[in-house]
């Protein structure tokens, strides 16, 4: 039974407006991209361009023009390319003459690393949805996390990327998506790197990624979200039988088991496959396939529908509206990392914050927030309690301060440690400059923990890592108290 047009939008915006939407991106959203000068393509893989003359289908996609480009790098001679299909036939053809796999993924991110090209509008016309926080992309270019960033941080480096790797460190999800700092693209089918088989390239590849992401290796928070959340699966272009491998993959069970989540496909090419339609129908009840237009006739109906339930959210730099738990100014949110510093440290504090912010990780470290009248101490003690962890910041101007009111958090923070269980981190000190931690002022409690070195508040991968991994440790105790 098909759900009427205004019912399907209806429900739709419901749930964008209840943060439950993520959408997963492909192919066909790159095609907006105008014809690129000589040596200036895109910044990422199968963009395609739209000839104005036949406005319905490209003349020629990006994804062709890469992969001619990729052949003529190889030596490879590739007349008739398969448009939809050009990578995977040059990778082919390569193998067939003697080439080695392995060559082919640092030549592609080679022709990739100085493509450029202006972010195509249906990528735009998402990034400026701030109820979206989270993209999942099956391409392995850049041009989402391009169109955030201009989108919403005016040109600067404000969105996070991830990517999967069957083989890698396995990259997942910082926390939870509605506790995102940041916009994050994750792209579930790997980016081009030096390393052999660091994307889906070819059609091995891809059965690859796909194979790995039923074992322990695959992200699991990011895959707690997509079962759990509704999926726009827009312009992604899979075959009829990774369609149905894709949705069984990302919700866990049968695909005709009632589940609280949905999946609209808005894709040319799948609502031309009468087989797939027929498939999901009978038994993926909660798949709706999008029979308004191709992927950019969804994302230009969506977006017209967001702005009238929503007017001015879609402008430009437009800030996501705030959760209905959102903490006020001054206020923290519960299990945020509390920030200790003497005032003249807050330039190096405001460094941490902002780099554990882009690792999804929420901060708390504006004292100063706090007016007279909030009775400061009362406050500032609730938050202690409140927090996940300590992060005492240690420098020259802490140890020159006989007396400040640092001084108080630290000893607070120490009667808080003292009643924590033994082997649970609670106070991460950390040096800001060069001073010495044996020589620091500093309560004798602090000498018992690591200390890390933060030079004027520079976050290392390192740090950064051990916080992610700490949070998610802690989040986990807090769900087993519940």
């Amino acid at each position: 039974m098909r759900t009427p047009a205004s019912a399907f939008w209806e429900e739709l915006l419901e749930y964008i407006d209840e943060r439950r939407v993520i959408p997963v991106i492909g192919v066909e959203l790159l095609r907006a991209c105008p014809e690129p000068a000589s040596g200036e393509l895109a910044g990422g893989e199968l963009v395609e361009s739209v000839e104005s003359a036949a406005p319905a289908e490209p003349a020629a996609s990006f994804a062709l023009d890469l992969a001619r480009r990729l052949a003529e790098r190889l030596g490879v001679l590739a007349a008739g390319l398969p448009e939809d299909d050009a990578l995977n036939a040059v990778a082919m053809l390569y193998v067939a003459q003697g080439g080695r796999r392995e060559k082919l993924y640092p030549a592609l991110r080679s022709i990739l690393r100085d493509m450029r090209c202006p972010v195509p509008v249906p990528l735009r016309a998402l990034a400026r949805i701030p109820h979206f926080n989270l993209f999942v992309s099956t391409t392995f270019d850049g041009l989402m996390e391009q169109a955030l960033n201009e989108e919403r941080f005016s040109g600067a480096n404000g969105a996070e990327s991830l990517a999967f790797l069957p083989a890698g460190v396995p990259q997942d999800l910082p926390c939870p998506m509605r506790s995102l700092a940041r916009p994050l693209v994750y792209h579930l089918m790997g980016r081009p790197s030096t390393s052999a088989y660091s994307c889906a390239l070819t059609e091995e590849d891809t059965l690859e990624f796909f194979s790995a992401l039923q074992t322990e290796r695959r992200p699991k928070l990011l895959f707690d979200e997509l079962r759990d959340n509704h999926l726009l699966l827009i312009g992604n272009r899979f075959p009829d039988w990774l369609v149905r491998f894709f949705i069984r993959t990302t919700k866990g069970g049968r695909l005709s088991t009632p589940r609280d989540s949905s999946e609209i496909i808005a894709d040319r090419v799948a609502r031309g496959d009468s087989q797939l339609v027929m498939f999901l129908r009978n038994f993926s009840y909660q798949t709706q396939i999008y029979e308004g237009g191709d992927a950019a006739d969804f994302v230009r109906e969506l977006t017209e529908r967001y702005a009238q339930r929503y007017p001015g959210a879609g402008s430009h730099a437009a800030p996501a509206p705030p959760a209905e738990d959102s903490p006020g100014p001054g206020e923290m949110s519960e299990g945020a990392i509390f920030l200790s510093y003497a005032h003249e440290d807050k330039p190096s504090a405001q460094r941490i914050r902002d780099a554990l912010h882009a690792r999804g990780v929420d901060v708390w470290f504006d004292r100063h927030c706090l007016t007279p009248g909030d009775e400061w101490d009362q406050k500032i003690r609730r938050h202690l309690r409140a927090c996940s962890f300590f992060i005492p910041l240690i420098s020259a101007n802490t140890n020159a301060r006989e007396r400040g009111y640092f001084r108080k958090e630290w000893r607070w923070a120490v009667d808080l440690a003292d009643e924590t269980a033994d082997g649970v981190a609670f106070i991460l000190p950390a040096v800001i400059d060069e001073s010495d931690p044996s020589d620091a002022a500093v309560p004798d409690r602090f000498r018992d923990f690591q200390w890390a070195a933060l030079p004027e508040g520079q976050v290392t991968p390192e740090f950064g890592e051990k916080i992610v991994h700490l949070i998610r440790e802690y989040r986990k105790r807090q769900r087993g108290r519940a």
